[in-house]
């Protein structure tokens, strides 16, 4: 007899089970893919660019991403409810049921039960649930083999989804097993995000493509080639690999850079292309050819590749002709190797002729091969003293010009050094004031003591900036405006002057005819200081020697400014004093400390 108890059990049953089935249904049906087609949308205010929006699209879309998350979500809410059927044999308790109930006296109520058992569609639920419930959905793993060799490597399967960005990452032949292996993970690229791939991981197939028998440069092609999601059968590197920082590291560039024209780059898609002055952020410098970096302030977190500055000073020596310089033919005028000393010093103008030749031995160093320059955030404080700002340029450019009107513009804020000399003072001059008069036995010794910036010769008399004339000028809480031959700024560049230069550049040939055409040049052709015309030839000798003093020491420049017309220049200069006294600048890391 069937007992009340376990017909009780199985009404119970069945409701159970039929909410459940809903629950299942909507869920996997239609939560999540109504889940997945939203995140898009949700995160577009949070997306800066239509191709990144695209990409988002692409991936939440993709229908194998929708039967993993699927999957996946069965097998955890089948772990989270454990469901335990209460009977094995729905069926034939049914049929016990019946043949119970047609024992007894019929009532209307059996009646409609014994109806309702015998129909099709109940006993077929009847049975789909006896087979649910005698089968065991757990997974049964095969059993391990007995010739197992314990050698053999593991192999890992890693998809990626790749948009239009590089995946960040470089590959090579390891010279000794023959094996295509990653050579570098870039920072902040998809490869280092995703942090499945490490450097040593063998390469063995790309989307199914075997790669044992294919070069480098053909897996790269076939990488550049592919869109949307790519799967790799990879080897993992069994060499453990230390914990990631941010590059905290910045640098100066003082030489442009494009990867396309290198040819010794390891993968040209990689590399990062840079121009002098750009500020890089140093995020890797664990290979001692190839640093990894990124621009300062660049949103994209993926780095590139950028010679090292070992491996980028080895290249310049190798390739740098020994730079000549040739004296000017024309010898009266003043060549770029002689210029007018002082002039802002002088209170007669007229009187002032005085000259001198640089006698640095130094002054074309090749040595000094510039690459990158370790730099830091500085702004002046309120009790610093003013930096030291050097203006550099070509005879007849205006640097003198514009220099004056910086000094009338305002006397008490501005300053310029007294030049040293040994020439008998004159009577209508006074000590201190056009120059500082000293012995020339005093002059060689400081000379010998490093005391002068630059110095010089003309007709057996010595002229010279001192350093102490520089100090002097700053102990007065002014800016010091020095002008100087462009090899001196070198030695300018420390902690104490904090140097900032500026190159005062001439316009185009054709501009200079135009606007130079009333103007006039001090001729160094008699004593008198004659100022005659521009001529052709000075204009040929201006613009060469600005592209000398640009291609030579370009790098120490931290601004160039085109006197193409005076009023503009002046404008442009004062906008960067201006900014100098109150804005941050980058500045070599070595004048942060002293």
């Amino acid at each position: 007899m069937l007992q009340a108890a376990n017909y009780t059990k199985l009404l119970s049953e069945i409701n159970e089970i039929t909410p459940r089935l809903h629950f299942v249904f909507y869920f996997h049906f239609i939560g999540l893919y109504e889940l997945l087609a939203a995140l898009p949308a949700q995160l577009q205010p949070h997306v800066d660019s239509q191709e990144d929006l695209t990409f988002l699209w692409d991936m939440f879309g993709e229908k194998s991403l929708h039967s993993l998350v699927k999957i996946h979500e069965k097998l955890h809410y089948y772990e989270k409810q454990n469901p335990v059927p209460i009977l094995h044999g729905a069926a034939a308790l049914a049929d016990d049921l019946a043949e119970e109930l047609q024992s007894k006296p019929l009532s209307s109520e059996i009646r409609e039960l014994l109806k309702l058992l015998s129909k099709p569609n109940l006993k077929a639920l009847l049975s789909v649930h006896d087979t649910v419930a005698q089968k065991s959905y757990d997974p049964v793993l095969p059993p391990m083999p007995d010739d197992i060799d314990e050698e053999e490597d593991s192999v890992k399967i890693i998809r990626l989804v790749k948009n239009r960005e590089p995946l960040g990452a470089t590959i090579k032949r390891d010279e000794h097993t023959g094996a295509i292996v990653v050579a570098r993970i870039m920072r902040g690229g998809a490869a280092d995000r995703s942090g499945l791939i490490h450097v040593g991981d063998e390469l063995r197939e790309v989307n199914g493509i075997p790669v044992d028998d294919k070069k480098p440069e053909e897996i790269i092609h076939i990488l550049a080639q592919s869109q949307g999601a790519i799967t790799f059968k990879i080897i993992p590197s069994v060499k453990e690999e230390m914990p990631v920082k941010e590059g905290k590291m910045f640098i100066r560039a003082l030489f442009d850079y494009d990867p396309n024209e290198d040819k010794a780059i390891p993968c040209k898609e990689a590399g990062l292309a840079f121009r002098k002055g750009d500020i890089l952020q140093i995020m890797s410098q664990d290979d001692a050819t190839w640093w990894q970096a990124k621009h300062e302030g660049d949103a994209n977190p993926r780095a590139g590749l950028i010679p090292s500055k070992h491996f980028q000073e080895r290249r310049f020596a190798l390739r740098r002709p020994e730079v000549q310089i040739q004296p000017l033919k024309n010898s009266n005028r003043k060549s770029s190797g002689f210029r007018r000393s002082f002039r802002l010093s002088r209170k007669d103008k007229k009187t002032n002729k005085s000259m001198y030749e640089c006698k640095k031995s130094d002054q074309y160093d090749t040595a000094d091969i510039p690459t990158y320059e370790e730099v830091a955030k500085y702004r002046r404080q309120p009790n610093d003293k003013y930096r030291l700002v050097v203006l550099v340029g070509p005879v007849g450019v205006g640097l003198n010009e514009l220099k004056r009107k910086l000094l009338i513009s305002d006397t008490q804020h501005y300053g310029v050094t007294v030049p040293h000399t040994t020439r008998p003072r004159r009577s209508q001059e006074s000590d201190g004031v056009e120059y500082i008069f000293i012995s020339k036995h005093l002059f060689e010794t400081d000379v010998q003591n490093n005391k002068f910036i630059e110095y010089g010769e003309y007709k057996n008399n010595y002229y010279g900036t001192s350093l102490d004339s520089v100090r002097s000028v700053l102990a007065k809480n002014k800016v010091c405006l020095l002008d100087v031959q462009p090899h001196t700024v070198k030695h300018l560049r420390t902690y104490e002057f904090k140097p900032f230069v500026i190159f005062i550049k001439p316009p185009s040939l054709d501009r200079l005819r135009e606007t130079r055409k009333n103007a006039k040049i001090i001729s160094s052709k008699d004593d008198k200081g004659t100022a005659k015309p521009f001529t052709e030839e000075d204009f040929q000798e201006m613009i060469k020697s600005a592209h000398v003093m640009e291609s030579q020491y370009g790098h120490l420049f931290d601004k160039v400014i085109v006197n193409d017309d005076l009023a503009t220049a002046y404008s442009e200069l004062k906008t960067t004093f201006d900014r100098l006294e109150t804005e941050t600048f980058w500045v070599p890391v070595s004048w942060l400390h002293s």
